[in-house]
């Protein structure tokens, strides 16, 4: 049983969102043969609620609370010093100073990163304790991105901030034993973007909890009856959602609802935004923070991810799918999970294509039925928490390097 140091940007628990999910059951994994000891920061404070919790669960715990309006203008500082904002956001002295008192007494066997940017609290402590980092997706890449859908100054910010980030993936990624992404493509893209590190770069898929997200007999609807529900699944204060939903409210329902006049569509998830609260009307539910998202995916007569600047991939997608629910998303997000139209994901890339995919699915219910049951059967074939996250332990050590580590 080896010392591990583990990382993470947003505290790993609830498992209630796509980043959290991952790190949560990467804790778990690294628990099961090792000591760990985590290291991470709160920006919700719901989450603050589940602190007890989380140190039931994880004893060797440190945990920061941030304040995302303050901080971020802290962050600032970046345009002073050349650094990206992501790393400002996350620089603090009380963490670095827990990482030194834990090597001090405990002596790590090695630090496993969730996120790049916390990557500078594990720096100081090469070449004695090995890095692995789980980048999860090339996060500059995603504010390069950003950049072309916003106007000046923002636009100007995110192109520096994609450039200036992925100068620290790099230098994170050459000081790294290994470096991990979720999916092929973001590996691929990584390599290409740093290719002085190609050889030390691969990819570890994301799972689901198929026990969890499956369908129940006696699960009771949120809908009325005479509804025809539409769902959407996210952390309602996340761009790439805000962007998803606000293109599927204004360029897909209106044609929708005139071929479905019971049609309502559902957006369920935590923190809505004030531009996702406007979205609610009468063919519009913004139900924000539900406690069980599962009824609202079995019982949906179809889910949709209309996500137009995703990455990698979708844990919403993977959730549906487990739940026997095709989804209507597009090809990129199609692609990152591998599975076609046979499986339970239809493609479609424009508002039209989107229209003519739900009228398919809600015009035919035993097809749709046996699209969701193909797709569930897919995800628990292909989408194993414990078989995907086994490949990190070839990079981690055996064993402790001295008597402390056992629990």
């Amino acid at each position: 049983m080896a010392n591990i140091l583990y990382l993470v940007h947003r505290m790993p628990y609830p498992p209630n969102k796509g980043d959290k999910v991952r790190s949560y059951h990467l804790l778990r994994h690294l628990q099961r043969d090792h000591r760990v000891f985590l290291g991470t920061f709160i920006d919700d404070p719901e989450d603050v609620a589940h602190v007890p919790a989380l140190q039931a669960l994880c004893p060797n715990l440190y945990i920061e609370q941030l304040n995302p309006r303050s901080t971020k203008v802290l962050s600032a500082r970046g345009l002073l010093t050349g650094r990206s904002l992501s790393e400002t956001y996350y620089r603090h002295a009380g963490l670095h100073r827990w990482v030194r008192e834990v090597q001090a007494e405990h002596k790590l066997d090695a630090t496993v990163v969730f996120s790049g940017v916390m990557a500078q609290f594990a720096i100081p402590l090469l070449p004695q304790v090995p890095m692995l980092v789980d980048f999860v997706d090339v996060d500059s890449s995603k504010w390069a991105q950003y950049a072309p859908e916003h106007r000046w100054p923002l636009s100007w910010l995110y192109r520096r901030e994609g450039a200036r980030l992925l100068a620290y993936e790099r230098d994170v990624a050459r000081q790294a034993r290994q470096s991990f992404f979720v999916t092929p493509n973001e590996t691929a893209l990584f390599q290409s973007l740093a290719p002085e590190v190609a050889d030390r770069v691969q990819a570890i898929s994301n799972g689901v909890n198929a026990d969890y997200f499956s369908p129940q007999a006696d699960s009771v609807s949120p809908f009325a009856a005479d509804e025809v529900p539409v769902v959407f699944t996210g952390a309602m204060d996340y761009w790439p959602n805000i962007d998803g939903v606000c293109w599927f409210v204004e360029q897909m329902l209106p044609e929708l609802t005139q071929r479905w006049p019971q049609l309502r569509f559902y957006i369920v998830g935590r923190n809505p935004t004030a531009q996702v609260k406007a979205l609610a009307g009468p063919q519009v539910v913004v139900t924000g923070t539900v406690p069980d998202v599962r009824g609202y995916l079995q019982h949906a007569a179809a889910v949709v991810a209309p996500l137009r600047v995703a990455r990698g991939i979708q844990n919403k997608i993977l959730e549906a799918m487990a739940m026997e629910k095709p989804v209507v998303t597009v090809p990129s997000c199609a692609d990152a999970i591998g599975a076609g139209f046979e499986f339970g994901i239809v493609r479609a890339s424009t508002a039209p294509e989107f229209v003519q995919a739900l009228d398919l699915l809600l015009l035919s219910p035993e097809k749709t039925a046996e699209l969701g049951r193909a797709a569930r059967q897919f995800v628990l074939k292909h989408f194993s928490w414990e078989a995907h996250l086994s490949a990190l332990d070839a990079w981690l050590p055996p064993q402790a390097s001295d008597g402390k580590g056992s629990a």
